[in-house]
């Protein structure tokens, strides 16, 4: 039984006055904008695209996640093994993308509180507290990649002067660029994001344009779904990609830096509304980014010799060897790329541990020491890594597809509180999800999490060894199955009729 209008009035109100994701005066307000007097509050305004342009920003901040390093290490090494043959898949795992980032922003705008702030009133303390600690680990999984990304990046663009180690430090710097951009709005801190991804764009439709991959087997590419088992791998690569953990927290406080009438049911159905053309348009433009580096590296390397072997560390040399030099050699195009990639996802991730940290925790730090502890999280392990794996291309493959599993086995953490949380009426009210797209969402969730489950068994299989050592496996895996049964099993939400017909065998026993 929904509660009354002016308890609803009252919790809005309380919420309100809570902590929020931004402050006020950093928000971009669209109250008073094409608004007109007598408006009834249940209508939603015609489309304008001024209020769209006005939206715009929190999508394409999301879609960086996308475009990420790790991601573009899958594309490559899809293209290379692959050809042509999985960009289907990877249309439709971006889709799937689309889907979750659209719940997790329907969260954000009809609640006004993030996925980690409702995570921490929704579960007991243990709860919490577990569901914290994945998502700081799928979080550092990913930081690492990404500033592993950039290192790489400056490493060729510097010709080798700068070792790997170096480039990370210098990479943590982004953190007092983000800092210093933010006390200017968020509008500027977007409009780096922007730039950033337009860098990624140019870079890698150039290499495209040099490398002229072939239409015809593009088109098939993407309409004709194959897949077979020496492709098996890098499928489950593309759809373990796309799904980032900590990407779905921070879309729910992206969306909560515009100042919307909450009071009104059609503006807020008006901000969904103009969220989801934006992250469309954000995701449309990253598949297409994708799209560039998957069908370069098939053009180029599908079915040779060193198809196999290709990383984000060598695969500019391998095109450079291809291609040769030129005006600007297409070694350098690949850097640049990357190390936009690189820079754009490094900075997301620090924006990420911020919601992440404030919500589970409840923590009232000022956004700098905030922004310092998440870096410092993940910097430390990065520099550990760059020091340990700066000689050997191999091993910094064989790490990246561990963290790959690191950040694979922390999805459910992050899918099922947002698909229990966006099915409540109690938290969402007439914003709740209906049957149909309940049902959707829960069948991509598990198809997800099933694909997801099936690249850790594959890397478990091949390095478990030893009593001692797989007993320990077993254990974890006995309490990490059990904690997704429990979330989801807290999560049901039963129909009236069971739970009378429940309460009346109960009084008759």
């Amino acid at each position: 039984m929904p509660p009354h209008d002016d308890e609803q009035q009252q919790l809005l109100s309380n919420r309100l006055l809570e902590e929020t994701a931004f402050d006020y005066s950093d928000k971009v307000h669209i109250i008073g904008v094409d608004e007109h007097d007598g408006e009834d509050f249940t209508e939603v305004p015609p489309f304008s695209w001024k209020k769209l342009w006005l939206f715009t920003g929190p999508g394409f901040l999301m879609s960086i996640a996308f475009l990420d390093p790790g991601n573009l290490e899958g594309d490559l090494q899809a293209g290379a093994i692959a050809g042509y043959s999985l960009l289907w898949l990877l249309f439709w795992a971006t889709a799937i993308g689309l889907l979750i980032q659209l719940l997790s922003a329907r969260l954000g705008v009809a609640t006004s509180r993030h996925l980690a702030e409702l995570c921490r009133d929704e579960y007991p303390t243990w709860a919490r507290l577990l569901l914290w600690i994945m998502a700081e680990l799928a979080l550092i999984g990913a930081d690492i990649q990404e500033v592993i990304g950039s290192a790489i990046a400056i490493k060729i663009l510097s010709r080798g002067f700068l070792p790997l180690w170096s480039g990370v430090v210098i990479t943590a710097l982004d953190c007092f660029i983000f800092l210093f951009l933010e006390n200017y709005g968020v509008r500027k801190l977007e409009a780096l994001f922007a730039v950033l991804i337009a860098v990624m764009a140019v870079s890698f439709a150039w290499m495209f344009g040099e490398t002229k991959p072939n239409g015809v087997e593009l088109l098939v590419g993407i309409v004709v779904p194959k897949l077979s088992s020496k492709t098996i791998k890098q499928a489950v690569g593309i759809v373990g990609c796309v799904i980032m953990p900590h990407n779905v927290f921070l879309h729910s406080a992206l969306v909560q830096s515009r100042e919307i009438d909450h009071h009104r049911v059609g503006r807020v159905r008006e901000a969904l509304k103009y969220y989801s053309i934006e992250s469309t348009a954000a995701l449309a433009i990253s598949f297409i980014i994708n799209l560039f580096v998957t069908t370069v590296f098939a053009k180029s390397f599908y079915g040779s010799e060193i198809a196999n072997s290709i990383g984000l560390e060598n695969a500019g040399q391998y095109l450079q060897e291809k291609y040769g030099g030129g005006v600007f050699p297409i070694l350098y195009i690949w850097a640049i790329g990357l190390l936009a990639a690189g820079q754009s996802s490094t900075i997301t991730g620090t924006y990420a541990g911020q919601f992440i940290m404030g919500g589970f925790l409840h923590m009232r730090l000022k956004k700098w020491q905030r922004a310092l502890i998440t870096r410092s999280c993940a910097i430390i392990p990065t520099l550990i890594v760059a020091l340990a794996f700066d000689t050997s291309e191999k091993s910094l493959d064989v790490l990246n597809e561990w963290l790959n599993v690191l950040q694979s086995v922390q999805i459910p953490f992050a899918l099922i509180p947002l698909l229990c949380l966006v099915s409540k009426e109690e938290i969402m009210g007439v914003f709740k999800i209906g049957s149909t797209l309940k049902v959707i969402s829960w069948l991509v969730a598990a198809l997800v999490i099933l694909i997801n489950g099936y690249l850790l068994m594959d890397s478990l299989s091949s390095a478990v060894s030893g009593v001692l050592f797989t007993s320990v496996v077993f254990a974890f895996t006995g309490g990490y199955v059990a904690f997704i049964v429990y979330l989801i099993l807290r999560g049901i939400t039963f129909p009236n009729w069971f739970v009378k017909n429940k309460s009346i065998s109960s009084i008759e026993n």
